[in-house]
């Protein structure tokens, strides 16, 4: 069963991109948006980099659906921290590029961002993630929603269904499997395992359609090497990460002797300053004179 059926992601950028294959997709996305999803076609994305890094590290495919909603799905392999700020930029790019010049704002369409994340992508211990945009009040918390009107011009119910929405999926840690049809799907994107009981929408297609089996010789040979420089690229990054922590650790020892000798010798050199001025102080001599001697402020004389 292990190691039988092929990468999400390598399946992204060979394989889902065949109208025969959307079922695939299909599936992921309704288990995900709880609605059903028909692909109606993959529009020009930013997948196929060229850049022998972003090659390895990333896919992603943008798909239209019979309602004219955009789906941007996104295969993050390693980390980025400023891989949020990353999603925005998608979806705002989207939103400007899908409306045409002299189209009213109404026009602009629906855009969902899915993104399959397989690092620790901010402080969390869900594995899935939704995100959507609402309107509060700040002084009752009421939410703010769209007129009658509005609701029929733009056919929709609530203001979150004109903005974009976002989903993060965390698999890398998880390998539990389950009856629940979307942790089924969380679990083969984690293991590439789809075991026979699967029944999550798009798995029985998954299982016929991405096996390894079905490559022929020049196909699987492209796809091993894919796996092996994912794995070189990850390596690379937790051998850097954790020489970066030990160098950390040195440097924030070495930091923190320096610092404690030097907070040692201000400490010393200010408590002989307090003795001298208190000295001067019980011979009677002026403060504003002390002051002057010894650097400390008058305040602080006094209080000796």
């Amino acid at each position: 069963m292990k190691n039988s059926y092929i990468r999400f992601d390598w399946a992204m950028k060979r394989l889902l991109r065949n109208k025969a294959n959307y079922a695939v997709l299909e599936g992921l996305l309704t288990t995900l948006l709880n609605e059903k999803i028909v692909i109606k076609r993959l529009l020009e994305s930013e997948s196929n980099q060229e850049d022998e890094f972003d090659k390895y590290n990333r896919v992603d495919i943008l798909a239209e659906n019979s309602k004219g909603d955009l789906i941007l799905i996104e295969v993050q392999n390693n980390n980025e921290y400023a891989y949020f700020q990353r999603m925005l930029f998608g979806t705002s790019k989207l939103v400007t590029e899908y409306i045409n010049r002299g189209e009213g704002y109404e026009d602009i369409r629906k855009i969902y961002s899915v993104n399959i994340v397989y690092f620790n992508l901010g402080n969390g211990t869900d594995v899935v993630y939704h995100g959507k945009t609402e309107f509060r009040g700040i002084h009752n918390g009421e939410l703010l929603s769209l007129s009658p009107f509005q609701q029929q011009k733009f056919n929709v119910s609530v203001v979150s269904d004109l903005y974009p929405e976002y989903y993060i999926l965390k698999v890398n840690d998880f390998n539990r499997w389950s009856k629940v049809p979307l942790e089924q799907w969380i679990y083969f994107l984690n293991t590439g395992e789809i075991p026979e009981d699967a029944n999550a929408p798009g798995l029985p297609e998954a299982r016929e359609r991405l096996k390894l089996d079905r490559m022929s010789k020049a196909e699987l040979a492209a796809y091993y090497k894919h796996l092996d420089n994912v794995v070189i690229l990850r390596d690379n990054i937790v051998t850097a990460r954790g020489e970066g922590r030990l160098e950390g650790i040195a440097e924030g020892r070495a930091e923190g002797i320096a610092e404690g000798r030097a907070e040692g010798i201000a400490e010393g050199e200010q408590m002989a300053l307090q003795r001298m001025a208190l000295g001067m102080k019980r011979k009677g001599l002026p403060i504003q004179d002390i002051a002057e001697l010894t650097g400390l402020a008058c305040e602080d004389i006094e209080k000796l």
